[in-house]
């Protein structure tokens, strides 16, 4: 998914017709409660038929796809840390299998890693694996140590992040940043909201200051901002204007 790539648009108010548009563009900011993502549609609307509030599927077309491993989307059992698979193999032995998931589309997932073309993955029965405490017990079987694949950064509540960013915008106890990449959570450069602590005032705050701020993530919230100093002197972030 990038800018440029085309989309097809259908609506249930307008049965039997196609839209046909681009990828304008993939905001940067994520949601904190949902972890998603907005992507900004431009669809040919010549006639005036599509209108505000007006539900429209939107379908990808024409991209080209490599080869890839499959399976049905129920066999993929998300455990919030990573991705497992029951492998079905001789004697009627299972087991627990760490991927790493792809696309999905139509029902099926792609596996970019865990599997090969050919392997039995359970189905039907699944249900009686996909508890909590079984997928714990799957989890440490799986590894005593961390993942088989790259360890995730740490984003627990107690872990402190740092950088230096510049005020885009200001609402209150609200700051929009443009900060440099954070190698400890893995984000790109971006611009994005983070919350003042009850201790900190925005009161010698501007937009358009460069600051230097420690951080910690919040569920389901922004990020907040539990030091914050101000940098006069520093050069733009990370490139952005």
């Amino acid at each position: 998914l990038q800018p440029g790539a085309r989309v097809v648009a259908q609506t249930p108010a307008l049965a039997g017709q196609s839209f046909e548009g681009r990828v304008a563009a993939l905001l940067p900011q994520v949601n904190p409660k949902t972890r998603t993502l907005k992507v900004r549609m431009e669809i040919a609307n010549p006639r005036g038929q599509l209108v505000p509030g007006m539900f429209v599927q939107m379908e990808l077309a024409g991209q080209a796809t490599e080869r890839a491993v499959l399976v049905p989307t129920e066999a993929v059992i998300q455990t919030g840390k990573r991705s497992l698979v029951m492998l079905a193999e001789e004697q009627g032995r299972f087991r627990p299998v760490e991927v790493e998931i792809g696309t999905e589309s139509g029902g099926q997932t792609e596996i970019r890693r865990g599997l090969t073309a050919g392997q039995r993955v359970v189905l039907s029965g699944q249900f009686l694996i996909d508890s909590e405490a079984s997928l714990k017990g799957v989890e440490a079987r799986l590894n005593p140590g961390q993942s088989a694949l790259e360890p995730q950064p740490e984003t627990t509540a107690a872990a402190v992040h740092t950088t230096r960013a510049r005020i885009e915008a200001m609402d209150g106890k609200t700051l929009t940043l443009s900060h440099p990449p954070i190698p400890s959570l893995r984000w790109p450069a971006m611009r994005m909201d983070f919350q003042l602590a009850p201790k900190l005032s925005p009161s010698t705050l501007a937009v358009g200051q460069t600051v230097e701020i420690e951080f910690r993530m919040q569920d389901g919230e922004v990020p907040l901002i539990e030091s914050l100093r101000r940098d006069e002197a520093a050069p733009a972030v990370g490139g952005l204007k």
